[in-house]
């Protein structure tokens, strides 16, 4: 496939651009910096922006796609209102050159509690949603926007992320939580969110991932 990443200096972002091009996609990098991406191959396209709230200038990034993906976010709990602020340009992009699949990094309390959720969880989550309440929040008018977009979209919703190596053993579910879902590494998140893409099953749905 041809894939565009966004944010794909980050965490998530350089693990989808790695994976996909093992996976033999080509992928397009959207970086402020491309210094700081660290992923090289035959089939990579680096594109440099140095701002991504310019929907016009976005769209030879996204033209004749088979998806686009996003890993987008605030790299400090004091940058606030990120998701939102730089995925409604990429959705504009999307709709003026009528790429339809999407897919964007959100977060498991978003989402549903599942039913009989662990003691730790059903303690835990409640706690961590009000210490991060405006990066939920934050997230929450970025999945809106998603919904009233003209995309076929999916939000991938991870708990918390981990700096740890592929394994590809995780679960997911689309539409609702997963039970004692805590943890999950930012490579599994990408490998996740490679793995939907062609899913019919998740279009215009969350899909929580976790271990």
């Amino acid at each position: 496939m041809k894939l565009t990443v966004f944010g794909a200096t980050g965490g998530i972002g350089q693990e989808i651009v790695k994976q996909g091009l093992a996976a033999g996609h080509h992928v397009t990098a959207v970086v402020r910096d491309p210094a700081r991406l660290a992923v090289k191959g035959e089939r990579l396209e680096v594109v440099t922006a140095a701002s991504l709230d310019d929907a016009e200038a976005l769209r030879p990034a996204v033209s004749g796609r088979d998806a686009v993906l996003s890993g987008l976010g605030p790299r400090t709990r004091k940058q606030v209102g990120v998701a939102s602020a730089l995925t409604r340009p990429i959705l504009r992009a999307l709709e003026a050159e009528g790429t339809r699949r999407f897919l964007a990094v959100s977060a498991a309390p978003l989402g549903p509690v599942p039913q009989n959720e662990t003691l730790f969880l059903r303690i835990a989550t409640p706690i961590v949603s009000r210490v991060l309440r405006d990066h939920y929040d934050d997230l929450r008018v970025m999945e809106d926007d998603m919904r009233r977009s003209a995309t076929d979209w999916t939000s991938v919703r991870p708990p918390q992320l981990l700096d740890k190596p592929l394994t590809g053993r995780y679960r997911t579910a689309v539409g609702t939580g997963l039970r004692g879902g805590a943890k999950i590494s930012r490579a599994d998140v990408a490998h996740a969110m490679l793995a939907v893409i062609d899913d019919p099953a998740t279009v215009k749905q969350p899909v929580a991932v976790a271990y």
